[in-house]
């Protein structure tokens, strides 16, 4: 068995039914489909209808189960209610909500304008706020409990990260959130969980985010203590674990899945990795040969 096997039993989500924004590529379609293998029934979000819909069939064909398509741009909060009601009239009820549709782009910050700020504020914090409202205040008045909504932060959203200013202060507030509303809503019955991945390489993310031959200049594994990037089905695996009720007990945690990432920034001394062993023994001497004095 290895990290890229799935990792729960086929009907670990059997009668759950889920919302995945920006479900229609990349890791949100990732981790929609091991959720219909897992026996959730699926509804994918985000702006391109047609994306959507290609890919709602494309899963369905390769796992059997039911996804839907439906169409919605999460800045907007009538968007968003009507996506829910959709949902609902198709599904009956939704158990898990699933805060993925993110926007990012490298830029010196004084390059940005005040438009392009807002616009990964809008989607990546605005829009996790209309959906976990609009979602959450349904469940309260409903009385629907075993509820939990999981969002997709990243690591700078507590250390911050010069040239991702505007990602870094939404996903940081999606996190104060996550960790607020885990202590308030939990009366009602809600979990609230958070997923820090690293690098998890996505064609049309990956390809925005690292345009062109920065791809070669700026290898981002190459930080990572693991040497490697993710693998989607590990973070599909870990997604779908702290939307199960195999994890009933975590509540207002942010799970790190990075390969040692973050940390290897933290540390002040951590460059030293690239010192030669040939120095080491250099240094080694020199420290024994001062001791001895």
């Amino acid at each position: 068995m290895g990290y890229t096997d799935k990792m729960l039993r086929d009907d670990a989500l059997k009668g759950k039914n889920i919302v995945v924004t920006g479900g229609g590529s990349g890791l949100g379609k990732a981790m929609t489909k091991y959720f219909l293998e897992l026996g959730a029934k699926v509804a994918i979000t985000s702006r391109n209808l047609e994306k959507l819909q290609g890919t709602a069939k494309e899963l369905e064909t390769e796992t059997g189960g039911t996804c839907l398509a439906v169409q919605c741009d999460v800045r907007h909060i009538d968007q968003v209610e009507a996506m829910h009601k959709t949902v609902i009239d198709a599904f009956g009820k939704v158990d898990i909500l699933l805060n993925n549709a993110a926007g990012n782009f490298i830029s010196p910050t004084e390059r940005l304008s005040a438009n392009a700020f807002d616009t990964i504020i809008d989607i990546v914090l605005k829009g996790t706020k209309n959906c976990t409202l609009t979602f959450g205040k349904h469940w309260i008045n409903t009385k629907q409990e075993n509820t939990n909504v999981l969002n997709i932060v990243t690591t700078y959203a507590w250390t911050g990260s010069g040239f991702v200013v505007p990602s870094a202060t939404a996903k940081a507030g999606v996190l104060a959130m996550t960790r607020s509303l885990a202590v308030e809503w939990a009366k009602y019955g809600m979990r609230f969980n958070a997923i820090a991945p690293g690098p998890f390489p996505t064609k049309g993310a990956w390809d925005r985010l690292v345009p062109g031959d920065l791809k070669e200049k700026i290898d981002l594994t190459k930080k990572v203590p693991l040497k490697r990037a993710g693998e989607h089905q590990e973070l599909a695996n870990l997604a779908a674990y702290l939307v199960s009720d195999f994890s009933a007990y975590v509540n207002g945690e942010v799970v790190t899945i990075d390969g040692g990432e973050w940390l290897q920034g933290a540390g002040e001394f951590n460059m030293l990795e690239q010192v030669p062993k040939e120095m080491w023994d250099m240094l080694e001497a020199m420290i024994r040969s001062k001791n001895k004095k």
